[in-house]
């Protein structure tokens, strides 16, 4: 069974994960945030772009491990309907898991 890990790292690589990329399609939405145990959730929610067709996107840095993440729409619980990997949460709803693998690192000659 893969660790679950909480690290996460918005902005800038730092070279320490891999670029994840999380989407949503909500046209009409007004926000759309992403949480999950590496923002502990609603603590530090990550804020999506909505581009011109509509789909909401964020790139983050995570470390490798599993994490489990879900979507605020308008402040509404959504699932990630682009994930097909979950798992039960204590509130009667199921969390979206994304696994990250470590990043491969080349010899600097």
């Amino acid at each position: 069974m893969a660790r679950k890990n909480n690290g996460t790292s918005t902005g800038t690589k730092t070279g320490n994960g891999n670029m994840q990329t999380f989407s949503y399609a909500a046209p009409t939405a007004m926000s759309v945030q992403l949480v999950g145990d590496f923002t502990h959730w609603q603590q530090k929610p990550v804020n999506l772009q909505k581009g011109r067709d509509g789909i909401w996107r964020v790139s983050i840095e995570l470390l490798s491990g599993t994490h489990h993440y879900r979507f605020l729409v308008d402040g509404q619980w959504c699932d990630d309907p682009e994930c097909a990997l979950r798992v039960p949460n204590p509130f009667g709803g199921h969390d979206a898991v994304r696994e990250v693998r470590s990043p491969v690192l080349h010899p600097v000659r």
